[in-house]
């Protein structure tokens, strides 16, 4: 059973249409307590990456998520939330994966936000099962999490290669957003959900 990390500063709506339509069953987590309920843990987020970090901080779940030993999955803004800091609001993150959330650079000559589909770049993972290569994802966001060769299990490439998906032992993170991806999207949330813990 899935449990979705309730702070005020997530996509819910979209996602919990998604994990219906899979049948896979959720509930929400608003206490400390409640993350014993759940097998798996998704934590979502859409907007600004410093104010959802301090609604994380003021909900009291901040300083649990880093000892879970349950499959975590950060979604956008809640995979932002893994790393060490972002440049949005010059937040200090949870650190669980040690690498920095950026703004992208205009001079790129790209739009920001990335907005609508992307391809992505697939290393070999369990959360991408039966997922072809250079499938597409939905994104959007004005910041990205640098490439690491060692965290990254997926990138994207939006001016320059970036990471589209990261992970450290039990913990991942997808930058795009699996609940508007489509087929694609759902086969990963339901790849998530077959993780052992």
């Amino acid at each position: 059973m899935i449990g979705i990390v309730n702070y005020g500063a997530g996509n819910i709506f979209s996602l919990t249409s998604a994990l219906d339509r899979l049948k896979l069953n959720y509930g929400m987590i608003n206490t400390e307590s409640d993350f014993d309920q759940y097998s798996h843990i998704i934590i979502p987020g859409v907007g600004h990456a410093g104010a959802a970090m301090e609604k994380l901080r003021q909900s009291g779940l901040a300083d649990v998520i880093p000892s879970i030993t349950k499959p975590v999955l950060g979604i956008c803004v809640g995979m932002q939330l893994l790393t060490a800091h972002s440049q949005e609001g010059d937040a200090v993150l949870t650190n669980i994966i040690p690498v920095r959330t950026l703004l992208f650079d205009k001079k790129l000559g790209i739009k920001i936000p990335h907005m609508g589909w992307n391809n992505i770049e697939i290393k070999e993972n369990p959360l991408f099962e039966g997922i072809e290569n250079q499938t597409q994802f939905y994104f959007v966001h004005s910041y990205f999490i640098e490439y690491n060769s060692i965290f990254g299990i997926a990138t994207a490439d939006y001016g320059l290669k970036y990471a589209a998906a990261i992970q450290r032992d039990n913990f991942f993170g997808v930058q795009f957003h699996p609940e508007k991806s489509g087929q694609a999207g759902e086969r990963l949330l339901l790849n998530f959900s077959n993780l052992k813990s």
